[in-house]
């Protein structure tokens, strides 16, 4: 009977091990959670990169619009940056809102790499980013002309990516 109580807790631990390596088994990694698709940007105002007043986020969209969350420290964010420039080229109303980043730093990436935002907001203290449900930066959400989120890419955004989300966005 001794044995047995000795043994007990290992016996758990060899389950509760189990059981995890059984469900993280059956899990998609590649899952993105999608809770604020289908529902209107959240109510936010932001203050611009540039200094000044906040802005209503809701305001800053008119017609089919990008919002592309990114930051300076952010290597993905970087690699994205040609594939925005493109959109930008072709038209596309894209949104910038810098994560958790310095101002500074944040216009400095821009200056570097090219500026493909229409407006450009911060995000300081990532409020923003628990209201949108961010996994993680680059993240940008395809809003059509009413305000409403309709698709979403957690990853650098590629052509076929842009593309995708300008359809979902009626662009």
């Amino acid at each position: 009977m001794r044995r047995f109580l000795a043994l007990a807790p290992l016996a758990a631990l060899v389950l509760a091990i189990a059981l995890f390596a059984g469900w993280s088994l059956r899990r998609d990694p590649k899952v993105v959670p999608m809770a604020l698709v289908g529902k209107a940007v959240p109510d936010l105002a932001l203050a611009p990169l540039t200094g000044g007043a906040r802005a209503k986020l809701r305001d800053e969209i008119h017609g089919p619009t990008l919002i592309n969350f990114y930051a300076s420290w952010c290597a993905p964010c970087a690699q994205e940056a040609p594939a925005l420039m493109a959109l930008k080229a072709e038209g596309v109303r894209i949104i910038g809102v810098a994560y958790k980043d310095d101002p500074g730093a944040a216009a400095g990436f821009l200056a570097r790499l090219g500026n493909p935002y229409a407006t450009t907001l911060t995000d300081r203290d990532g409020r923003a980013g628990i209201e949108f449900g961010l996994t993680g930066v680059p993240e940008t959400y395809a809003v059509d002309a009413k305000g409403v989120i309709r698709d979403k890419v957690a990853l650098p955004i590629t052509p076929a990516d842009a593309e995708a989300l300008l359809a979902a966005a009626g662009g």
